[in-house]
């Protein structure tokens, strides 16, 4: 955040902080997070980069268009495991899943 803008809130009272921070996650919780937020992006730039429809591919991983859209969301609802299976399904090596991981724990 721009140093001028951050000025401005801490002013009019208000405070910046991180996400975890405020919902007062452990560095596990945040982990965990941050982990699924990284295969689910990863999922989406990968459907995208095959230029598949998320219905399409619902049809490969036989499940529906919407449990597709949850997975790329990082939807509490999704595990890890079908993240990962759905990324091997796409042709993704434990290389491109590891950079997946490592992207999340940038990303947050």
């Amino acid at each position: 955040m721009l140093r001028k803008k951050r000025g401005r809130l801490d002013g009019a009272g208000w405070t910046v902080g991180a996400a975890s921070e405020f919902l007062g996650l452990s560095e596990a919780e945040t982990g965990f997070i941050e982990l699924k937020l990284g295969l689910s992006g990863s999922l989406r730039e990968r459907r995208r980069g095959l230029r598949l429809s998320q219905a399409n591919l619902a049809k490969r991983l036989r499940c529906s268009q919407s449990r597709v859209a949850k997975m790329e969301a990082g939807d509490p609802s999704v595990s890890l495991d079908l993240l990962v299976r759905s990324l091997l399904a796409l042709g993704a090596g434990s290389e491109d899943i590891a950079r997946a991981i490592r992207a999340g724990h940038r990303a947050a």
